[in-house]
């Protein structure tokens, strides 16, 4: 009989390290490439059914309802980019108006600076001219940044739809590769894998767009009846916005904040304020938990852990794509014996096949503590 030997717990140990150590430096040299592939792989899945109606009831060829598939689903979301730029366009013809709110604004401002503190306007503008160059300076940089941003997201665009147009073409030949890899005797867990991860991507993708749709709508009312104007482009970027966890509705805050103090009364900013903490409430205690939480199954404190990392790594891509990252290898990790602790820590289900064994053993030592106490009593009666 062959034993198997096991190895001890600091050598398991330094292997994980190392593992994670390496996995993140590749990560982090690898971005250019793997962002768009991670994006396009979860995208890719999303679409097998679709490219499955093209090959099985309409008869085309694989390449060609792949390709038909991916300009389908980039038609869609061109088309709402498209519904917002035209709405941005009409902020853009009210800047004037924006300009002269601002203005007006701000020589309110100067005259309560000049009546609170007796600073007169021609201390303040003088003040303001010494810091005008340093602005400039630094407005000019942050254009920069934001046009090397807009030119890497085009990049990265285009070669996640590439990525899935050849994905859908060569899926059936990738997952032929994963039973070729394993022997016969693990084909069951690899079927396994596969349908859980495609069941989830597609959970998760499909609950991210109910949860986008659900937030916008929740904007659009609040908007409506607090009656702001252009309150259909602020509630889209509203919900596009939020899928950026954590920072998403705070820059889709400070858009609705700016146009509403460029286009209404200062103290409708208050109420915007309210509108915003009770959308991002309802959000975060009941749409997120039961609409797209409940897909990936994974613990609140490492879906923070993973946000930040991925932030660090990849930037806001890299928080998009860190719970979808963190629910594939959850389930990777419960399906393979070494890692399922691994896969319980991801997770945040309390119930384990060890439960029986843990209530055991504290139930043994609840009772050896009763045992030694009674010891103790008898020896100090006699």
């Amino acid at each position: 009989m062959e034993v198997i030997k096991k190895w001890p717990f600091y050598l398991k140990l330094t292997c994980s390290l190392l593992s994670i150590i390496c996995l993140t430096f590749i990560a982090i040299i690898g971005k250019e490439i793997l962002v768009p592939l991670i994006l396009g792989f979860l995208i890719s899945i999303l679409l097998v059914p679709v490219c499955n109606f093209f090959e099985r009831f309409l008869r085309f060829p694989r390449a060609v309802a792949s390709i038909v598939t991916t300009l389908l689903f980039a038609s869609f979301i061109i088309g709402i980019f498209y519904l917002i730029a035209i709405q941005l366009a009409e902020i853009a013809n009210e800047w004037p108006t924006f300009q002269k709110q601002i203005i007006d604004a701000f020589t309110n401002i100067q005259q309560w600076i000049h009546q609170t503190f007796g600073i007169n306007s021609h201390a303040q503008i003088e003040y303001l001219s010494k810091n005008i160059k340093s602005t400039i300076e630094t407005s000019t940089i942050v254009i920069e940044k934001v046009v090397s941003i807009v030119t890497s997201m085009s990049v990265t665009i285009l070669f996640t739809f590439l990525y899935v147009v050849f994905l859908l073409i060569y899926r059936r030949h990738l997952v032929k590769f994963l039973f070729y890899a394993f022997d016969s005797e693990s084909h069951e867990k690899v079927y396994k894998v596969i349908t859980s991860i495609q069941k989830m991507v597609k959970q998760y993708l499909i609950g991210l767009f109910l949860q986008m749709i659900i937030v916008s709508t929740l904007a659009f009312i609040a908007f409506t009846i607090l009656d702001l104007k252009y309150r259909f482009v602020l509630a889209i970027l509203t919900g596009v916005l939020n899928i950026v966890p954590y920072v998403g509705i705070v820059i889709s805050l400070l858009v609705t904040l700016i146009i509403t103090f460029a286009t209404m009364s200062a103290s409708k900013i208050f109420f915007v304020l309210i509108a915003f903490l009770a959308i991002h409430a309802i959000d975060g205690n009941i749409v997120m938990p039961k609409i797209v939480g409940s897909k990936v199954k994974i613990n609140s404190l490492i879906v923070i852990i993973g946000l930040v990392i991925g932030e660090m790594t990849w930037g806001i891509m890299g928080m998009l794509l860190s719970i979808p990252i963190l629910a594939l290898m959850k389930i990777v990790f419960d399906n393979v014996t070494e890692l399922k602790p691994w896969g319980y820590l991801l997770g945040d289900d309390d119930e384990t096949e060890i439960d029986s064994d843990l209530n055991n053993f504290l139930a043994h030592k609840k009772q050896s503590k009763k045992k030694k106490k009674k010891l103790v009593e008898d020896q100090e009666t006699a």
